[in-house]
């Protein structure tokens, strides 16, 4: 209905809803200032250039997690840096970050990974006493809490996905969420174009011209599917809710599983469960239980090759031994299946297939 009466509204790309959702989801998370793009991998990109990341900057960002992650430096010209990974979270490993740190250092991204938050006090300590911004890749996170502190108020900019695997959906979008009301404007300014206003603003100052202030992108997100993300953004509780009550029943099924233990949840954070993931044994072959999953029927997955290892990354100049662990454990990790829907039937059909995948 909402997005019926967006179609209907005479606004379809940069109207209404588009504020009001940006307030909706910033209050959601406990910030200041929303800014709603058309992917999570543009909120990055946008964080980058409200952060004036540019040629001969270098981000610290963890070797374990989605291409884009890396790919928003790169965007900007600079040189992405590799911190290896907390072998029992997949987390950035804090002690990795802090000796990949150099002058030219300008930020680290922080991945919640799978849902959790990563380490933000010491990620903090690490780059406030340096100068140095930090920027979530919160993706995996909303509604996640760090010791009482929830997503998108960790760090300098937080930056999230509606793609619709995620925990809620535009279809397609993204948001940056910040308490800096400058750096706000600026990513609004980013996402169209660089130009200082929009059509909706023009329109409400009976005003034509408008000045192109930098070279920015078409990173819009349409009013159409800001109604969808504001129609699904009051049952974002009920299905995180739903994805820990579904990692409660995994943990359970699992328990005592020698060949299977489920990543570890550190205390004082809460996990919004995007992906529910576990390591093998190393004598197991997780390709082997990957395609005996498929073959009856159940959708594992794996979530990731190391980025430094992707073929791009390689013509770069970056290659095997950077990140140890996350080279190690990437060989290890398979995602079992985590939807709002499950059901403790639907639990135990998967637990029983791994079993008989891993004997």
């Amino acid at each position: 209905k909402a997005v019926t009466l967006a179609l209907v509204s005479g606004w379809l790309t940069t109207g209404p809803r588009v504020s009001e959702f940006e307030q909706a989801f910033a209050r959601h998370c406990g910030a200041a200032q929303g800014v709603a793009v058309n992917s999570g991998t543009a909120a990055l990109h946008a964080a980058m250039r409200a952060l004036g990341v540019g040629p001969g900057d270098e981000v610290i960002v963890p070797a374990l997690t989605f291409a884009a992650s890396a790919n928003a430096a790169l965007y900007e010209g600079a040189r992405p840096v590799f911190a290896d990974v907390e072998a029992d979270t997949l987390l950035i490993d804090p002690v990795s970050a802090a000796a990949k740190i150099t002058p030219k250092t300008r930020a680290i991204v922080a991945v919640d990974y799978a849902g959790q938050p990563a380490d933000y006090d010491r990620l903090r300590d690490l780059a406030g006493a340096r100068g140095i911004a930090l920027v979530a890749d919160a993706c995996h996170a909303p509604g996640a809490t760090y010791h009482g502190r929830a997503a998108g108020t960790l760090a300098d900019i937080s930056c999230f996905s509606f793609h619709p695997v995620k925990h809620m959906t535009t279809c397609e979008g993204g948001m940056c969420v910040t308490d800096d009301a400058d750096m706000a404007a600026h990513m609004r300014r980013f996402r169209n174009h660089g130009i200082d206003s929009d059509h909706r603003s023009r329109e409400a100052a009976g005003a034509h011209a408008y000045d192109m202030v930098e070279l920015g992108y078409n990173y819009r997100l349409p009013d159409v599917l800001c109604a969808l993300g504001l129609a699904q953004l009051p049952r974002l509780s009920g299905w995180i809710a739903a994805r820990q009550r579904i990692a409660a029943l995994y943990n359970d099924a699992l328990a005592g599983q020698a060949d299977v233990v489920p990543l570890k949840l550190h205390a004082g954070r809460t996990h919004a469960y995007h992906l529910y993931v576990v390591k093998l044994a190393g004598h197991i072959d997780r390709d082997t239980v990957f395609a005996r999953l498929r073959a009856d029927g159940i959708g594992a997955n794996v979530h990731y090759g190391p980025v430094h290892l992707h073929s791009h990354y390689r013509k770069l100049g970056y290659g095997p031994g950077l990140a140890p662990v996350a080279e190690a454990v990437s060989k290890q990790i398979l995602t079992l299946p985590m939807f709002p829907a499950m059901t403790e039937a639907d639990v135990n059909r998967v637990v029983t297939a791994l079993r008989r995948g891993i004997s």
